[in-house]
């Protein structure tokens, strides 16, 4: 069932962020939202995700469905190792047993299974970003929002965490929606694309079945 945002309006005091705005996202494919900063993209996440209000409109296809998210910081926690980071957001859904395997294999999906025990001041940018990845695969949502989880990064690094990240999709294509301002990098990893722009937002063009994945 698709998730369908209808004449969706918010402000900001005299600032028009959406107005009558619509949008869809499949079931089971990847969305990039591309487009400046600033322009509301984030702002959609965060409605869709129920962590900010909006003026009017509906939105449909979130019945019971729960939430994942990567953000374009990490978030680890700093006193937890990483293999803790997973753990906890695991706790109270499956026995100890079977969050030990599901931390091991998702650590070792993105290829941090020696660095479990390390805690996140130990790793690099770009090993912290990936255990993130790990971290929002691992816990059981249906849905997975994603806000420029590779932005500032070097080329050759995003090229690694890109890598990782399709690699976890593809095993269990959960509804993912990507925040970003890269033209590439949406054309790398999304289904489908819209290019958004303008005050209050609006969609220029869908870029239907892109499927890159590279």
């Amino acid at each position: 069932m698709p998730i369908e945002v209808r004449h969706l309006t918010k402000h900001y005091g005299e600032l028009k962020v959406f107005e009558d705005f619509c949008i869809a996202f499949e079931e089971g494919k990847i969305t990039a939202l591309l487009g400046p900063s600033g322009c509301g993209k984030t702002t959609l996440l965060n409605i869709i995700s129920g962590l900010e209000p909006y003026n009017a409109g509906s939105i449909s296809g979130l019945d019971s469905k729960s939430f994942s998210y990567i953000f374009q910081e990490d978030r680890l926690m700093p006193w937890s190792t990483v293999e803790q980071n997973i753990r906890f957001v695991l706790r109270g859904r499956y026995t100890d047993t079977e969050i030990g395997k599901i931390t091991e294999q998702y650590l070792k999906m993105v290829g941090l299974e020696q660095y479990g025990h390390y805690y996140p001041r130990q790793l690099s940018g770009g090993m912290k970003q990936r255990a993130a990845i790990a971290r929002a695969f691992a816990y059981p949502g249906d849905i997975l929002l994603m806000d420029e989880p590779f932005k500032g990064l070097d080329e050759e690094l995003k090229t690694g965490l890109v890598q990782s990240f399709i690699s976890l999709w593809q095993k269990d294509k959960r509804t993912a929606i990507m925040v970003t301002h890269d033209r590439e990098e949406a054309q790398r990893i999304a289904d489908d694309i819209y290019i958004l722009a303008g005050k209050p937002l609006g969609i220029e063009e869908k870029i239907v079945g892109n499927g890159k994945k590279c």
